[in-house]
């Protein structure tokens, strides 16, 4: 179904799809608008499905079924008509199809200062509309590690996905970088930091040094009092304050953090629009979201005893002498607890940072849509944060969403410690540069092997992520990632280097026309060549859907299909030592299928390989 109105521009398929709309239309008495949303990409052979009782127009739907088949005559872009019941099964015409898909593949296809990959799949649904997308969002002065890899890499694709579908998208990176743990970070570096090591390797050495300062904190809090943590909460209130010597400290952290994370993310060609960062949140900001909650009548006092999480109190239902109630807003109604928003001390928690968040963001982006890429384990926090700012009456809580994702199993070493995503990378590098090394003559025609092998390498990580549903979770399985066997990043780009193989083996008999209009793609009969011009043609369909469904796995499966078919084709639709004219057909259509797997594998930030 396409909700978003014809754009033939961008999507030749939708020429097809008005036309059938325009006979459902006259045959059914119904506004074309109405019969167009109708119409279904359609399945095992068939172009286009349309279910009639959806419809609900006056009568039986069989009836009114074959009023349609009788009205039905061939066009220039249908060929035929199958009503199956209440289903109306179009077929396009295959001349039409091939040719105008074709062209427009290679039109769009075409480098731009603008877009250097071309556009085919591209959209203007989004246009004249803004989205902030936050993601990865790890925590400063401590290593990138698998946890955050999710979050990233969903990021990424929703980010690259908006802004195909034409929406102005604003990529953000909202570090951990403000809180105690900066106080302990900096009493850790008095005691046990190094000005070489932090030289050397900045975000290992202060994620050692945070390591050593947190076992120190357990030791003391076993004897019943922890100097370190009272220490650093001392530093932490004077960073607060505006102290020059610790904010300095505090910077460097932050700036030395940020160069170590951008090197991880140009490994996984990656990018930000904005890094930004729970200390960027306005004490202003802070105050007026207290203050509107106030106004709003929002606050209500709430006692440790509520809690099931405090375990100071043994006596649920008590409270205690002399006590100062905690301020929360009670969300019981909509069956999201009562979550605190000030503590007892009268100091604000996360929750207030991230209502003030998001109010600044919108006075400076004014934004359409706001999406937070969190992990399942956040989903009540987001519900919370939500429904406060509805309550609150912003007009822009409606726009928020939260997009989760399940955890990935199996990320932890031996010792239970986590896996950093630099040892996933290079481990899954190490698997595929052993795997090239299998057949000395094509890895002998590889210029860069450390190169290619890093972008196989993640491009398995980054498959493994997609392929399934993002909100269920998956084992981490290197091997299984690796293998060249089934539906793994490492098929998928032998995929993309056969298609780029196929101008190379046949340069000295044939190079494809620049006129491609002289090309006759009525040569193209056989059922698999409709096959693949079919796939072809639905892939602004694919773009479409996961942007309304967010799901990365909707253009992963677009590219194993696109893959298979691909595979099963070589055999029939052999180019090397053809007539002239069969052989230019051929070639267009793997040109035009290597052009699309090259968009779709951009789509999902891989680097698509010519060789391997």
């Amino acid at each position: 179904m396409s909700s978003s109105g014809p754009e033939p521009s961008a999507s030749v398929l939708d020429v097809f799809r008005q036309s059938v709309a325009e006979i459902i239309a006259r045959s059914l008495e119904i506004p074309i608008e109405t019969a167009y949303d109708g119409v279904d990409l359609g399945k095992k052979g068939v172009d286009f499905t349309v279910a009639i009782p959806r419809f609900r127009r006056p009568g039986k739907p069989q009836e009114l079924g074959k009023k349609i088949e009788q009205e039905f005559s061939p066009n220039d872009y249908l060929e035929r008509l199958v009503v199956d019941g209440v289903f109306a099964h179009f077929y396009c015409n295959s001349k039409a199809l091939t040719r105008l898909t074709l062209d427009q593949i290679n039109e769009l296809s075409r480098p731009t200062e603008s877009a250097p990959f071309g556009t085919y799949g591209c959209n203007s649904s989004g246009r004249g509309k803004k989205v902030v997308i936050e993601f990865s969002s790890p925590n400063i002065a401590k290593p990138f590690h698998a946890g955050h890899l999710r979050s990233t890499i969903i990021g990424t694709f929703l980010s690259n996905l908006y802004s195909a579908n034409g929406w102005e998208t604003i990529r953000m990176n909202y570090l951990g970088d403000w809180g105690k743990q900066f106080g302990l970070l900096a009493v850790a570096f008095a005691k046990y930091g190094s000005e070489e090591k932090l030289a050397a390797n900045p975000i290992m050495h202060l994620f050692d040094i945070y390591v050593a300062i947190n076992k120190d904190v357990k030791e003391q809090e076993a004897t019943g009092h922890s100097s370190v943590n009272e220490e650093a909460k001392d530093v932490f209130r004077r960073m607060e304050q505006g102290d020059t010597e610790m904010l300095a400290l505090w910077r460097r952290f932050r700036e030395l953090s940020i160069e170590a994370y951008k090197k991880v993310y140009q490994r996984l060609n990656i990018t930000f629009d904005v890094y930004s960062g729970e200390s960027l949140v306005t004490t202003a900001n802070i105050d007026a979201s207290m203050q509107r909650l106030r106004n709003s009548n929002l606050l209500v006092e709430k006692f440790a005893w509520e809690s099931k999480r405090d375990r100071d109190y043994n006596a649920v239902g008590q409270q205690a002498q002399d006590e100062k109630p905690a301020y929360a807003v009670d969300l019981s109604k909509w069956k999201m607890s009562k979550p605190v928003v000030q503590k007892a001390d009268g100091t604000t928690i996360y929750m207030v940072r991230d209502i003030a968040g998001a109010m600044q963001r919108y006075q400076q982006y004014h934004f359409d849509k706001m999406i937070y890429v969190v992990g399942d384990q956040q989903d009540l926090h987001c519900q919370q944060f939500f429904k406060i700012l509805e309550l609150m009456g912003e007009p822009y809580a409606s726009s928020l969403q939260h997009i989760n994702f399940g955890k990935v199993q199996g990320m932890s070493t031996r010792n239970g410690e986590v896996k950093f995503l630099d040892e996933i990378l290079d481990m899954a590098k190490e698997a595929m540069l052993a795997q090239m090394k299998t057949n000395e003559d094509k890895f002998s025609n590889v210029e860069d092997p450390d190169f290619t092998s890093d972008q196989i390498g993640m491009t398995c990580v980054k498959i493994q992520d997609m392929q399934a549903k993002r909100a269920g979770s998956y084992p981490f399985d290197v091997k299984r990632m690796t293998s060249f066997e089934g539906d793994t990043g490492a098929y998928l780009q032998y995929a993309h280097v056969r298609l780029c193989s196929v101008a190379r083996k046949v340069a000295d008999e044939t190079t494809l026309r620049e006129d491609v209009t002289t090309i006759n793609t009525d040569l193209l009969v056989e059922p698999k060549a409709r096959e693949v011009v079919y796939h072809l043609a639905t892939y602004p369909d694919a773009v479409r859907m996961a942007l309304r469904v967010s799901e990365p796995s909707t253009i992963v499966t677009y590219c194993f299909r696109l893959s298979h078919l691909i595979s099963s084709a070589w055999e029939t639709l052999v180019v090397k030592g053809q007539d002239p004219e069969v052989a230019q057909a051929r070639l267009y259509l793997f040109t035009c299928a290597r052009h699309v797997l090259s968009s779709a594998m951009r789509l999902l930030s891989l680097t698509p390989l010519e060789r391997m």
